[in-house]
């Protein structure tokens, strides 16, 4: 059987983020192809994470800048190598490369880091996001590990159009495979609350986030006060894992302004609520919120940074909207108006089926692993770029780590 190795940033927490659910879909995917999985990573286990060897994936934990890693690989000898979001692949890229040279190299890169970064930058200066906020140095260093590796998942088509229309990155580099979902069914709709059965706004999104966070804080001193003038008994519930005291300090019962922390169940706290708010002022990838949301029947008002990659040709189940008097306005005739409300929550499901069928994507991507498994000295001599960063001469990790680890044994 064909073996697996992920390498992950952190321990996966579907319960905490999109990156831990998005993580298991992609264990799903590769189990379903006869893939024998080893979950591998260098951090420490947190209380929210998944139990992985509940689904059969092994586990190990393994050091930065040390040999010990390259005697694990040796011995585990896995066909294919995922690493989980680009800081990995330039922390042990090069281990696998030289110890497994065969082994499939691939880049999931959650959302396009550079991407996210050059948008906080624009908005923290307050200015119009342009190519000089998007060539930043995390690009850079991301791109660069794109071309080192196989095939980059991108999540987001819109990241796709940026990374080969303003970086010129071969299109062949990346694979689109967005949130791998099922489609709602028509029982699991009738069980969702209704329009009457609901009450009040809700957020939601890890606080360890940048964008999550700024969402918040844009929310409690802009947006809140306005929609509250026009609803004066709404509530805006704010769930997310790892609230700091800063964030608890945002509580405001008065202004019905409430931070509710980790939510065990994300369902149930999304089906109570009747409007889901996401006003993200910088981000990349696909918001799990809003899948979140769409899955419960609970219609949004969004930033267009939201909404990025989420809905392609389909209507978005809620309103985009960028301007604080424009968000707060669609907030409030989402919040009143029943017919609309109703229409918005069709859209969600609509966007489920249409756009995150898992059954979409499953035959294409195995299709690409094997091609890939099965052709895979051509296709790295189509990427001289690959080949380029690959040399000695440009890696500088690599004999960064090498120094470090000879530092560590004195």
């Amino acid at each position: 059987m064909r073996k697996l190795l992920i390498i992950g940033f952190v321990w996966p927490e579907p319960k905490s983020s999109a990156a831990g659910s998005r993580m298991l879909q992609l264990i799903a995917q590769f189990k379903s192809q006869g893939f024998v999985i080893t979950f591998a990573t260098t951090a420490n286990e947190s209380e929210n994470a998944f139990d992985l060897q509940s689904i059969d994936v092994s586990t190990a934990a393994i050091k930065l800048n040390d040999a010990s890693f390259d005697t694990f690989i040796i011995e585990l000898k896995p066909d294919v190598v995922l690493f989980d979001r680009f800081m990995t692949e330039e922390q042990f890229g090069w281990r696998v490369a030289e110890h497994c040279p065969e082994a499939l190299r691939i880049l999931d890169t959650e959302d396009f880091h550079g991407l996210r970064k050059g948008r906080a930058a624009a908005v923290e200066s307050k200015e119009e996001f342009s190519i000089k906020h998007l060539q930043n140095d995390t690009t850079k260093r991301e791109v660069a590990s794109m071309y080192r590796c196989d095939l980059s998942l991108m999540i987001s088509e819109a990241e796709i159009d940026i990374l080969t229309k303003q970086l010129k990155v071969d299109k062949c580099l990346l694979c689109y495979l967005p949130f791998l979902l099922a489609p709602i069914s028509e029982e699991s709709i009738s069980n969702l609350p209704d329009f009457d059965a609901r009450q009040h706004f809700i957020t939601i999104g890890n606080f360890l986030h940048p964008p999550n966070y700024d969402a918040v804080l844009y929310l409690k001193e802009v947006l809140w006060p306005l929609i509250r003038k026009t609803l004066p008994e709404a509530e805006l519930h704010v769930y997310g894992a790892y609230e700091s005291q800063k964030v608890k300090q945002l509580h405001q019962p008065k202004e019905g302004f409430l931070i509710r922390g980790y939510a065990e169940d994300v369902n149930e706290v999304m089906r109570d609520a009747k409007v889901c708010l996401a006003p993200l002022r910088f981000g990349a990838g696909l918001k799990g919120k809003l899948i979140d949301a769409m899955q419960n029947g609970t219609p949004c008002v969004m930033s267009s940074i939201a909404a990025e990659g989420m809905f392609g040709d389909l209507e978005p189940n809620g309103f985009v909207e960028d301007t604080a008097t424009s968000f707060a306005k669609k907030a409030v005739e989402l919040y009143n108006n029943e017919i609309i409300w109703k229409q918005k929550q069709h859209q969600g499901y609509e966007t489920i089926g249409q756009h995150f069928d898992r059954n979409k994507f499953e035959a294409g991507f195995e299709k690409s692993i094997i091609n890939l498994l099965e052709n895979l000295k051509s296709h790295r001599q189509n990427n001289f770029m690959g080949q380029l960063l690959m040399h000695h001469s440009l890696q500088s990790t690599k004999y960064m780590s090498k120094w470090i680890e000879e530092k560590n044994k004195r």
